[in-house]
């Protein structure tokens, strides 16, 4: 894929008036794990003919096609992919699949479903926000304050011995 076509890596290259990215790294990520696991389960719908398929022996031309198919990895990326969805929920979920998947522009997303410009970015970032919850993507790293300074392992009496 071609970073200059998605919408997703454009918005990542923006900041806002404070200098900040106006979508996280952890967000980013999540749409990009979202669009791999797309493009993996080959849910892009096939526009034309695949003419090097050839014509099945005995048959009257085209191929069975369909799931029975699919490798076992893009079996698992439609699996990631619909639970990824789900954990969205409905609501966001076809947003997601418009922006970070079919690479749909914001502007044309808002006119194709009637919502007032400039809106769909805040849909998007929360859409995004759940994906990367759903994901474990966090926007920073948490765990116990570790600030305390090196710990050692030694007796309390215990030097080293430098050089002999």
């Amino acid at each position: 894929m071609n970073d200059a076509e998605s919408p997703l890596a454009w918005l990542a290259r923006r900041r806002d008036k404070a200098g900040n990215p106006l979508v996280s790294e952890a967000q980013f990520a999540a749409g990009e794990r979202l669009r791999r696991d797309f493009t993996r389960g080959q849910l892009m719908p096939k526009m034309g003919i695949d003419w090097s398929l050839g014509t099945p022996a005995g048959g009257r031309g085209g191929r069975a096609g369909g799931i029975q198919e699919l490798t076992d990895s893009a079996l698992g990326a439609r699996q990631r992919v619909n639970e990824a969805l789900s954990a969205v929920g409905p609501d966001l979920s076809g947003l997601l699949v418009d922006v970070c998947c079919f690479l749909k522009g914001l502007e044309d997303v808002e006119r194709e479903r009637g919502w007032p410009a400039r809106s769909g970015k805040v849909v998007l970032l929360i859409a995004l926000s759940r994906l990367a919850g759903h994901y474990g993507y966090r926007e920073a790293a948490t765990g116990p304050d570790r600030s305390r300074g090196i710990s050692h392992w030694g007796a309390d009496d215990y030097r080293p011995v430098i050089g002999d």
